[in-house]
C-alpha cells in the first residue's frame, strides 16, 4: 500500500511498501527454529551407569538453554509489539529485519559456546562476552528498526500515538544499556555478568505502559490521538 502523495508529517519510505504480516510470519518461523535448535545442543550423558551424576553435570547446558530461550522469547514478544504498530515495511526495514534474523539464528551457537566454557571451567569470560554481544547486536537492530519506522511516523499505523511510540523506544534503549552492562561485567566476573543479563528477563516481560494505555482507549471507543 502506497501512502497518498503529499501526506503531511511523513517522509517517503525507501522503495515500495509491503505488508508487515509476511515479515512477522517469516520472523516467527526463524525464531521457532532457533529455539528448537537450542535443545539439540544438550547431549545426554554417555555413562548411563552414573546417569544421575551425568545429568547434574550438564547444568551449564541447562543454564545456557534457559537463559537463551527466555531471551529469544523476549525478542519474539517485542518483535510482535513492534510490528503490531508498523503499517507497512520498505526495503530498509526488510534489510534490518533480515540482519536481525541472522543474529537470532546465530544464538544457538553462542549458547553452545557458553555451556561448553562453563563445563570445561575455561574461557568463561570470553563466552559470556560473546553471548552478550550477540544479544547486544539484536538490541541495536531492534532500536534501528523502530527508530526508522517511527521517524516522522513514516511507517507507523494509527494504532499507537506519539507517547506510546516513545514508550517503546525507551524500553528498547534500556535493553541496549542493560545487556551492555551485563556483557562488560561478564568480562571481569562471568557469573555476575550472566546474573545481570538474567535479571533483565523478568523486567522486559512487563507491559509497555504507553502501548497498553493506547490499547485501552481504542477498546473504549476513544478517538485517534
Amino acid at each position: 500500500m502506497t501512502k497518498p502523495a503529499g501526506e503531511p508529517g511523513r517522509s517517503t519510505p525507501f522503495g515500495a511498501e509491503r505488508d508487515p504480516a509476511r515479515v512477522a510470519a517469516f520472523s516467527d518461523a526463524v525464531i521457532a527454529i532457533a529455539v528448537t535448535l537450542l535443545v539439540l545442543e544438550i547431549r545426554p550423558p554417555q555413562d548411563t551407569q552414573h546417569l544421575f551424576h551425568g545429568l547434574v553435570m550438564l547444568w551449564p547446558s541447562y543454564m545456557a538453554y534457559v537463559l537463551t530461550f527466555m531471551l529469544i522469547g523476549q525478542i519474539w514478544a517485542n518483535h510482535h509489539v513492534m510490528f503490531d504498530h508498523i503499517r507497512s515495511v520498505d526495503r530498509v526495514v526488510l534489510f534490518l529485519n533480515t540482519v536481525l534474523l541472522m543474529d537470532i539464528a546465530f544464538l544457538p551457537f553462542a549458547a553452545s559456546v557458553l555451556a561448553q566454557a562453563f563445563r570445561d571451567g575455561q574461557g568463561q569470560r570470553t563466552a559470556v562476552v560473546f553471548h552478550g554481544i550477540t544479544f547486544e547486536v539484536a538490541a541495536i537492530l531492534f532500536n534501528a528498526i523502530w527508530e526508522y519506522a517511527r521517524h516522522d511516523r513514516r511507517l507507523l499505523a494509527t494504532t499507537i500515538d506519539s507517547a506510546g511510540a516513545r514508550a517503546i523506544i525507551r524500553r528498547f534503549r534500556l535493553a541496549l544499556a542493560w545487556i551492555a552492562t551485563g556483557t562488560l561485567l561478564g568480562a571481569v566476573l562471568p557469573a555476575l555478568g550472566l546474573a545481570v543479563i538474567a535479571a533483565f528477563i523478568p523486567y522486559y516481560w512487563l507491559p509497555i505502559p504507553g502501548e497498553i494505555a493506547r490499547a485501552k482507549r481504542r477498546r473504549g471507543g476513544g478517538g485517534q490521538a
